[in-house]
């Protein structure tokens, strides 16, 4: 394909795609098919893939997230993004309409609302410029916030380009949907790792990672709720209407209300049909809709005078404690689980909650044979708030601290923040099962076709007592002695098993299950000692002293190294030819690229980052994180970040993997 048609498809394509995103998230009505979707979607990739230099600023493949960030800049606010007080009755309500009225001055008998949904995300402020999106800044203190522009970029429901070419600042609240939390605390419980909160807290954890492409798999979505341009609106509601034209999501649970008494209807009403949202609410927005009258409503140095919150309250039932259940996770943590008679809350049926710990039920004075008020914490999680006491019959039991694991029987202790208890068991049971399958995951050992399913099935018929046994007891014969597994399957696997003793060892590292060690961490400390037997020897204060280490990871690698179970465990995988040092690249070494900086952009198809970096300094070159005057050559791969734009303003040379490997 010509350049000048390649560069015409590609903007096409682009121009259809973002038409299909907006009426599938924004619209929730659907044009075309996922596949019709998908096959467009991949002949743009391949098209940019194939020709950066025509990437569009507002492709749809930016929404798979760019490159990882050093660290987030502060950015000042051109308005400041004031808080909004607080109401949690009608009483309330009617003296914030009294007090607009009196600060206003106004001769009207009632004052025209906009009511909305407050939603219990995270309050970002959204710069455009020309049409394209510039700049998008958390609240922060109000004053200044993080720029966390390439997250945001992630997010489907922001437009990357608006048809507006004068300068707009839209804000707007990200959230996340309730299954989308609940997928991502299931897969945070399987790898050993404390789940969220709730999903506010899930969604303003994602916004603080540093990589976008992580950012990306949570599938965060935003709402706009406020504009700031020199439109000619005359009020707020012309406003949000401006917005929902301009490809903005704007919620349609919203009404335009003649006075107070119409906005606290309109919230009563909400109270009850806001578990039947996807999405999390707290309580609902009433705002001055005339402009003219925002401005002389004024602020405090605080929260703005022509809007106020209502609050809803947290909706509780009362049930009864029948009994606490220990459940043992991956890491050996041990967590007390309330089984309760079962409840309605908040729309769902509750026969389960958390009590997080045994310092908690401490706290709570809570006994089996309890009535006890619990709710939902962040609309999706049951939990106990506080026992009745005064319904007591005096059948009620306290409920024990374990001394020993209820699983195993092995011993535990308290953990590094003296709360939660963990059993040091390596072999126990309810920990085998977890650990192996993190053994073999992707970012692990990425034993293919070894996952939960047949876990379980080898755990339990013995063949599996930790994932030492992986190497030796998984053969071919074994494999075939089984039901339902085909003689393909069984070659496949013991192959998958065979090509894993030759993982990186930051992989190995990760795969042991160290707590609080993910793979960012494996990979610094492989690469400062080299080997697993160094690590194992170092002491809590060299790791400590290790830049992104620091003493709660020292002390979790140097108790992982202190126990003999663990020490027998990875004797066995060395034992079995699992490369236990780190691996040595096959090039020899050479100044070919000397002299020279390279920095690499964008997904890669022939190499892993870390490998063609390697390379690169083999032979003599540079690799340097961000493209500058000094920089030689940009690698560019599918997806590129903003490394491209700058390498372009900059005159660097652009290299594809194939102009790279001639090279």
């Amino acid at each position: 394909m010509a350049d000048g048609k390649t560069k015409k498809r590609i903007e096409e394509l682009v121009k259809l795609l973002n038409y299909y995103n907006y009426m599938y998230y924004v619209e929730n009505n659907p044009v075309v098919t996922d596949y019709e979707y998908d096959t467009l979607y991949k002949e743009l990739a391949g098209l940019e893939r194939e020709h950066p230099q025509y990437r569009r600023a507002d492709s749809p493949t930016l929404k798979v997230g760019g490159e990882p960030l050093k660290k987030f800049a502060a950015v000042r606010h051109m308005v400041p993004m004031l808080s909004i007080d607080n109401t949690y009755s009608k009483e309330e309500l009617l003296d914030f309409d009294a007090r607009v009225k009196k600060i206003t001055e106004t001769d009207e008998k009632n004052i025209e609302y906009a009511v909305e949904l407050k939603y219990d995300g995270v309050a970002v402020a959204l710069i455009y410029e020309g049409g394209n999106f510039l700049r998008g800044v958390t609240r922060g203190d109000g004053w200044q916030g993080d720029d966390i522009t390439e997250n945001l970029k992630t997010v489907k429901t922001l437009p990357l380009f608006i048809p507006y070419k004068k300068p707009l600042e839209v804000r707007g609240e990200i959230y996340m949907r309730k299954d989308i939390f609940m997928r991502i605390n299931g897969e945070k419980k399987k790898s050993g790792e404390t789940p969220f909160a709730n999903p506010r807290n899930a969604t303003a954890g994602s916004l603080k990672l540093l990589d976008p492409k992580t950012v990306a798999k949570r599938n965060l979505q935003l709402f706009a709720y406020q504009g700031i341009a020199e439109n000619g609106a005359a009020t707020h509601w012309e406003m949000l209407e401006f917005l929902k034209k301009t490809s903005f999501p704007v919620n349609p649970h919203r009404k335009l209300v003649k006075n107070i008494e119409e906005a606290i209807d309109y919230c009563v009403q909400w109270q009850s049909k806001r578990a039947d949202l996807p999405y999390n609410i707290d309580g609902m927005v009433i705002k001055v809709n005339s402009l003219a009258l925002r401005e002389k409503s004024g602020a405090t140095s605080k929260s703005v005078r022509w809007a106020v919150a209502y609050k809803f309250p947290a909706e509780q039932a009362e049930t009864t404690l029948k009994e606490v259940r220990v459940q043992v996770g991956r890491t050996g943590t041990l967590t007390p689980v309330a089984i309760l008679e079962p409840v309605e809350v908040s729309g769902t049926t509750v026969s389960r909650a958390t009590l997080h710990n045994f310092d908690e039920i401490k706290r709570l004075g809570v006994k089996t044979g309890d009535r006890v008020f619990i709710e939902k914490g962040g609309e999706i999680i049951p939990k106990i708030i506080k026992p009745v006491p005064e319904k007591r019959t005096g059948n009620e039991k306290d409920i024990p601290v374990p001394h020993e694991c209820p699983v195993c029987g092995g011993s535990i202790v308290k953990d590094d923040e003296g709360v939660a208890l963990r059993c040091l068991n390596v072999r126990c049971p309810a920990q085998v099962k977890e650990r192996i399958t993190h053994f073999t995951s992707r970012d692990a050992m990425d034993i293919e076709g070894l996952g939960e399913k047949w876990v379980d099935i080898f755990v339990d018929k013995k063949m599996l007592s930790d994932y030492g046994d992986i190497y030796t007891n998984i053969t071919y014969e074994k494999l075939m002695d089984l039901e339902r597994m085909a003689e393909t399957s069984s070659r496949n696997l013991v192959e998958a098993i065979e090509k894993s003793k030759d993982r990186p060892l930051a992989n190995l590292v990760f795969a042991l299950g160290i707590r609080h060690i993910g793979i960012h961490a494996s990979e610094i400390l492989a690469e400062k000692f080299g080997s697993i037997k160094e690590l194992g020897e170092a002491d809590e204060e060299t790791l400590s002293s290790i830049n992104e280490i620091g003493p709660v990871m020292a002390k979790s690698i140097a108790d992982f190294f202190r126990n003999e179970e663990n020490i027998r465990v990875i004797r066995k995988l060395k034992d079995a030819g699992v490369k236990t040092e780190q691996g040595r690249a096959e090039a020899a070494k050479s100044d070919k690229f000397a002299g020279l900086t390279f920095v690499i952009t964008g997904t890669l198809s022939g190499y892993t980052r870390d490998e063609l970096a390697s390379l690169i300094k083999k032979q003599g070159g540079r690799v340097a994180g961000s493209v500058s005057g000094n920089t030689d050559y940009l690698i560019c791969g599918a997806d590129p970040g903003s490394k491209l734009d700058k390498a372009k303003e900059l005159n660097v040379k652009i290299l594809s993997e194939s102009d790279f490997n001639t090279l």
